[in-house]
């Protein structure tokens, strides 16, 4: 089941605690936070590919230098 990051907004229109949840694909997108009843919008988040299941950043090697032929790998 996929996870969902969501954020509370304040009524000052700032943001406030974020937090996942996992859902069906076919369930409808929270309006409002399951515990507190404050209002929340689903946070579009990049699908992380190839890496390990409840992982939540990427730590990327400083010795690995920038992208580029022969110096990264996703390049011949």
């Amino acid at each position: 089941m996929p996870t969902y990051v969501y954020q509370v907004i304040k009524s000052n229109g700032q943001v406030g605690e974020t937090f996942e949840v996992e859902q069906r694909i076919t369930e409808r997108p929270l309006d409002t936070h399951p515990e507190t009843g404050e209002p929340v919008r689903r946070v579009p988040v990049a699908p992380m590919i190839g890496g390990s299941a409840g992982a939540r950043s990427v730590s990327l090697n400083a010795k690995a230098g920038p992208c580029r032929p022969g110096g990264c790998g996703c390049h011949p």
